[in-house]
């Protein structure tokens, strides 16, 4: 069972399903400003720190906290965040994503994923990213382009 189910809330949220969950979670970050490695909802968050929130929101504690990370973290070659991704979520082509997936870019096709977000619909996401607050915004084709991995959350035990 989800931690949201089992938190008191109403009867409608302990009945949805888990991407219902997800979404509900996601958007209540929106509006929390960009921090650089933190995670904490209306405080500040990075989109590392905005998914680990809805991950605790929705399964519960984090199964590991991420180590330190410079701002370039990436440009360093290692491919950590899909790794991560790989080690904890469920890997769906591209194609599949649907609202609740968890969506990770890469600026360059040589380059490491470093940005993620979660899908709303195909054609809306929620993200944090330097300079602005949490947001829901359009799946643009830039976003398009630049996706490169699709992740669902697993089922809770």
């Amino acid at each position: 069972m989800s931690p949201l189910k089992g938190r008191g809330l109403p009867h409608a949220i302990m009945n949805m399903p888990q991407h219902h969950i997800i979404l509900t979670e996601a958007r209540s970050w929106i509006g929390t400003p960009y921090r650089h490695q933190a995670s904490l909802k209306g405080v500040g968050c990075d989109c590392l720190g905005l998914l680990r929130g809805v991950w605790r929101g929705v399964m519960g504690r984090e199964p590991k906290l991420p180590p330190p990370y410079s701002p370039d973290w990436a440009e360093a070659g290692a491919d950590t965040l899909v790794a991560a991704a790989r080690k904890y979520l469920v890997e769906i082509s591209c194609d599949e994503f649907a609202a609740g997936d968890v969506l990770l870019f890469r600026w360059r096709a040589t380059m490491p994923a470093k940005h993620c977000a979660i899908a709303t619909s195909s054609d809306a996401m929620i993200h944090a990213h330097d300079g602005a607050s949490v947001a829901e915004v359009a799946f643009h084709p830039w976003w398009r382009r630049h996706l490169a991995y699709a992740f669902r959350f697993p089922e809770p035990h």
